[in-house]
């Protein structure tokens, strides 16, 4: 094949790079193997701008938890001094199961196939994007390493006591590779 002012050699090396990407791509989703570990979590939700009851954030997280394939989640809220309305400093205290690689997992435990998945939590639009900055923030520090999360994508400019738009929070997490074909 002959392109008019590219050289045999350049053609080459890109129809060679095209023919690699798929290959590459294909390697990317390969199922890797991962173990359901035990993790335990106590988060308080410090914020200035968005205030929530105790039962909002309790739902809340166990909806967030749940997009990341938590599994066996015992979601309890704690610091609750009112029944109803906003709380000053609620908090959670959190036991599940998540996906983890079989590598840093102990000796004996049952392996399965897994692949990486990214999981939009928040994404960026709207007015509820912007009045959860401060609970994505929290989030992603707190929550994410427990799942062993990698490409965390946080976009948050948190200004406080003002709803700032824009907030994005993303991560690849693992999934059960025979959970691949459902939406999440």
């Amino acid at each position: 094949m002959q392109v008019p002012g590219v050289s045999r050699s350049v053609l080459a090396a890109l129809v060679a790079m095209m023919l690699s990407a798929p290959v590459f791509a294909a390697s990317a989703s390969a199922p890797v193997q991962a173990v359901w570990v035990p993790r335990h979590v106590y988060f308080v939700y410090r914020g200035f701008t968005v205030h929530y009851s105790c039962s909002g954030l309790r739902d809340e997280i166990v909806r967030l938890l749940t997009r990341l394939g938590a599994r066996d989640l015992n979601v309890r809220s704690v610091g609750c001094m009112r029944p109803e309305g906003p709380a000053r400093f609620p908090g959670v205290d959190v036991s599940m199961r998540v996906l983890a690689p079989a590598a840093r997992a102990a000796a004996g435990a049952p392996r399965l196939a897994a692949h990486w998945k990214k999981v939009v939590l928040l994404s960026g639009s709207g007015y509820r994007a912007g009045g959860q900055c401060e609970l994505m923030t929290q989030f992603r520090h707190t929550f994410l390493p427990v799942f062993d999360a990698r490409a965390i994508h946080l976009r948050a400019t948190c200004v406080p006591h003002q709803i700032t738009p824009g907030t994005h929070l993303s991560a690849e997490v693992l999934f059960p590779h025979a959970a691949r074909s459902r939406a999440h």
